[in-house]
């Protein structure tokens, strides 16, 4: 039977287990939409208020999910406004699919200047996406979404993209739905390689295990934290692999302890990270040590990185042979107590931070164990990154090192969307949530329960004390007219409340789970301390010390 290229779009999705659909309307989308319209809700679509938005929506759904995360645009704007989010998505390691539709298949490339042109938008697509992909008709839709997903998910996971032209949309031709071809995301590495690793853990006198967010991507904190436990070795998180091993275990430490503990331990199993400080630089480790690299990304496996061995593999599959192949029981010098006066250490910095810290008490104290943070680029999100307890894995999400100003809230969207039975929080700056404060719309019109927290300080924080410290105080572009958000939220439907002090945070937050939908705290803020001494600083020295 002959289908539309838009019905083989939708049907192969849903056969790729995809169950909603972000976007903005268009009119090279109109038969996608239709076609949406005509599946009985076997797939959602969520109409964002601006493509950035949708993206970032998708993006954030398919990290917390491991499911496709799809996000439909238009040509040119609608694919340079998504552009954003695929890249978190790039930096974060999310199987997001970006669906772009494009002008006429006689009309694309020309140079016509017709509606929505752009040139090389498939040039545009590939430079921020894994893979990248076109289809010039309307039986070959099923093909390439499935190959689409299967690269998503394959390997590192990462953004993908398919482009469709219009017509292509709208031509009919016999394009079956194919069966789902689930990738084996989990191959098992080479045995000999293994072996070695675990000859070097188990011969070290104070092994150390260091994880990224490759470590979250794989859904491998059982079996990084039963590696950690085999080995008594501490374990350092980046702050995109937050809650892999629960902040409460006494082998969890955040990255604020790399330099105690990095150039004190003679082996380092590096795994699902990137492995390099903001500088660029890698991370300073004793002379001597075996430093151990674990990436699906062979990109990661190289300089500045010191190795002594490396191994592209999956996390999950990596830690599980790892430990499977463990000799017997070893001696690992790591004391106790050493251990706890480093946790101290960091809690005492930490704590030092104020008011930032009993901002994030608060948080913590409101959030339930399972329910989701998404952090902003703002004075109090900063120190969550490192002050933030994580207690289970994907509870906490951040930009990674694209660092992408107005992600959150969108973001949150998407979380709440793909696990509506847990309590999400965005919280953002005044400047930060404006980005994208017109998806207060979306989160009222679908009922979609994320509770933001604004804090209001009427700057670009970040930027104004820069700008007091090293250029002797000459503001410009930094102070900002910021809206009233209560009445800004009330606007749009979304109840608010304003919270004055860290208790009456805590206390607002725990109210707002009460009822369902979403809502809005403000807190009015002034000026504070920087937190980039304590993100960026720090010598090495002896845990001793």
């Amino acid at each position: 039977m002959a289908v539309s290229g838009a019905e083989a779009l939708v049907a192969q999705l849903e056969r790729e287990g995809v169950r909603h659909v972000f976007g903005v309307p268009g009119v090279q989308l109109d038969h996608v939409l239709d076609a949406l319209a005509r599946s009985r809700g076997r797939i959602e679509y969520i109409a964002a208020r601006h493509e950035q938005g949708a993206a970032h929506m998708a993006e954030a759904y398919a990290r917390t999910t491991g499911r496709p995360g799809v996000c439909l645009v238009v040509p040119g704007p609608g694919v340079l406004n998504a552009l954003p989010a695929v890249a978190t998505g790039y930096a974060c390691s999310s199987p997001m699919l970006l669906v772009a539709a494009d002008l006429p298949s006689t009309l694309a490339g020309r140079g016509l200047g017709m509606l929505h042109e752009l040139p090389d938008q498939g040039g545009v697509l590939a430079a921020v996406t894994k893979w990248s992909g076109r289809a010039e008709a309307p039986e070959r839709v099923p093909d390439l979404v499935r190959e689409a997903v299967r690269r998503s998910r394959s390997g590192r996971p990462r953004p993908v993209a398919l482009t469709i032209p219009a017509d292509v949309l709208a031509a009919r031709a016999a394009a079956r739905p194919l069966v789902t071809d689930v990738p084996d995301m989990h191959a098992s590495p080479g045995t000999s390689t293994v072996d070695d690793i675990a000859a070097v853990l188990r011969a070290a006198r104070r092994p150390l295990i260091y994880a990224g967010g490759g470590v979250q991507a794989a859904r491998a904190a059982a079996a990084l934290t039963a590696l950690a436990e085999a080995l008594s070795a501490p374990v350092v998180t980046s702050r995109n692999a937050g809650g892999v091993i629960p902040a409460r275990h006494p082998l969890a430490f955040t990255s604020l302890a790399a330099p105690r503990l990095l150039p004190n331990a003679d082996a380092v199993l590096v795994v699902g990270s990137r492995f390099v400080t903001p500088r660029g630089t890698a991370p300073p480790t004793a002379p001597g040590a075996t430093v151990i690299l674990v990436n699906a990304d062979p990109a990661d496996l190289g300089p500045p990185r010191p190795a002594g061995l490396t191994l592209c593999a999956d996390a999950r599959t990596a830690l599980e042979d790892i430990r499977a192949a463990l000799p017997g029981p070893g001696e690992p010098a790591w004391d106790p107590g050493e251990l706890a006066e480093v946790r101290a250490w960091c809690d005492r910095r930490v704590r030092a931070v104020e008011p930032q810290w009993s901002y994030v008490r608060a948080l913590r104290e409101a959030i339930p164990e399972d329910g989701i943070l998404v952090n902003e680029l703002t004075q109090v999100g900063y120190l969550a990154a490192v002050g933030y307890p994580v207690h289970r894995p994907g509870t906490f999400l951040t930009p990674g090192y694209q660092g992408t100003l107005g992600y959150g809230y969108p973001s949150a969207l998407g979380v709440k969307v793909g696990n509506p039975d847990r309590e999400v929080v965005s919280i953002n700056g005044d400047g930060g949530f404006c980005w994208n404060v017109q998806e207060l719309a979306t989160a009222r019109k679908y009922g979609i329960g994320v509770t933001a927290v604004v804090f209001n300080d009427n700057a670009y924080g970040n930027v104004k004390r820069i700008q007091a410290d090293e250029f002797e105080g000459r503001f410009i572009g930094s102070d900002l007219a910021s809206p009233d958000f209560v009445r800004l939220a009330e606007s749009f439907g979304v109840p608010a409340v304003r919270a004055t002090t860290p208790d009456a945070l805590a206390g607002a937050l725990k109210e707002s789970f009460s009822e369902p939908g979403p809502s809005l705290i403000e807190v009015p803020v002034g000026e504070m301390p920087s937190v980039w001494p304590l993100l960026l600083g720090g010598t090495p020295g002896s845990v001793r010390a």
